[in-house]
């Protein structure tokens, strides 16, 4: 059991981490969408990975409209960035979870 603890320990450091990340104004609009689009539960890797996509895009173009900024693209070599990109989708996966319960328990009734 010791041996497994570390594992569960950074898994867990990484629920969070991705909660945290998400736990934004744009992750939750994007979390919601996602979550009303979903029509079945196992269908919850593709939109999650959709919804961090789109955070992706998100990020990157909207500096560029607001701000007039340069385009550039994410630092795709990286693994900083991938670390990113896997902890978002952990968080979405987190958030999307949670609003699809409480649409099926609100629309149920």
């Amino acid at each position: 059991m010791e041996a497994v603890q570390p594992y569960f320990e950074q898994a867990l450091a990484w629920a969070r981490e991705g909660f945290n990340q998400v736990n934004a104004v744009q992750g939750l609009i994007i979390g919601v969408v996602a979550a009303f689009i979903m029509t079945q539960y196992g269908r919850i890797f593709v939109i999650a990975l959709g919804a961090t996509i789109i955070h992706i895009v998100a990020d990157l173009v909207v500096p560029v409209i607001a701000n007039g900024a340069d385009f550039a693209l994410p630092p795709l070599l990286e693994t900083s960035f991938w670390r990113y990109v896997a902890v978002l989708y952990l968080g979405y996966f987190i958030v999307i979870t949670v609003f699809y319960i409480i649409k099926r328990t609100l629309l149920r009734g």
